[in-house]
């Protein structure tokens, strides 16, 4: 089941974030978030923007959510996109069933651009833009440097009319 984000859940999605800080490069944070830290980054992104959960027999599975690009108001109608999946439950098709929904939300919101900005390669990643039509639009070298290795990021482009 798909549903809006409740503050209760917080726990919950932060272990599935903080795997992935500790043990990818999907993330550019270094060092995990704590509880607190977490809780207020949902309710700052609920305040303009959808976050949703995947939960399955009572238990988070997955979330996405969108955020403001950059904070200058002719960027208001842009949205960056994110979607995280429990690292034990890929192949379920979670990822996809999440973008959807988000997408769909966005898209009713009159956002007219969803960005994806993903740490490259990544190719579950960017399969999974692509096939809700997201374009590559550019690639930055050495943005990010994590795990003692200068990391790429790519940004991926879904434009409404």
């Amino acid at each position: 089941m798909i549903r809006p984000i409740h503050i209760n859940d917080a726990q919950a999605v932060l272990n599935i974030y903080n795997y992935y800080v500790l043990n990818t490069v999907v993330t550019f944070d270094i060092e995990p978030l704590t509880l607190v830290a977490f809780e207020n980054k949902i309710n700052s992104i609920q305040e303009k923007y959808p976050f949703l959960v995947y939960e399955e027999n009572n238990e988070i599975l997955g979330y996405a959510y969108g955020s403001q690009f950059r904070p200058k108001p002719a960027y208001n109608r842009v949205v960056e996109s994110t979607v995280y999946v429990s690292h034990e439950a890929h192949g379920k098709q979670i990822g996809s069933t999440l973008y959807s929904a988000l997408l769909n939300d966005l898209k009713q919101r009159q956002f007219h651009t969803v960005l994806g900005v993903l740490t490259i390669p990544n190719d579950a990643s960017i399969k999974l833009h692509e096939k809700f039509g997201f374009e590559k639009v550019a690639h930055l070298n050495e943005v990010g440097f994590k795990f003692d290795t200068w990391q790429h990021v790519g940004i991926w482009q879904l434009k409404w009319d």
